[in-house]
């Protein structure tokens, strides 16, 4: 078996894979790296890249789909804080949830289903 060297999952051709941006954000951390359903929960496939001022980053390509994961910071596995969704695992802590929609009109959607809803209807006032 030929071994894949391209450990972010890079999109090939006609790859249904989209594109992932993590962020985090710890003034101390020396590593932080994204383990998760999407990589056999791997602590240190996905290092992030530090960009100064604690600031993390990572880009990943992802099949659409509900993915769990967690970050690991510094050898200690942790939610993302920055995720709208967590469930529980059989550790007793929290996974992040990251839900890939398969279009960019897709992703828009399920964010658009996810604001509050806001009414522009001006109460009447009431006649004197």
């Amino acid at each position: 078996m030929k071994h894949n060297k391209n450990h972010d999952n890079a999109p090939g051709a006609g790859s249904p894979l989209v594109a992932v941006h993590f962020e985090f954000t710890h003034p101390t951390a020396r590593t932080v790296c994204v383990a998760g359903t999407f990589n056999n929960w791997h602590p240190t496939t996905k290092s992030m890249h530090s960009s100064g001022n604690g600031h993390w980053a990572k880009e990943a390509f992802l099949p659409p789909g509900d993915h769990e994961y967690c970050l690991v910071v510094d050898g200690q596995w942790m939610p993302d804080p920055l995720a709208r969704e967590t469930v529980a695992n059989p550790f007793g802590g929290r996974n992040s949830v990251l839900k890939v929609a398969s279009s960019p009109e897709a992703a828009h959607l399920a964010d658009a289903e996810n604001l509050p809803l806001k009414n522009t209807n001006k109460p009447k006032q009431p006649k004197l």
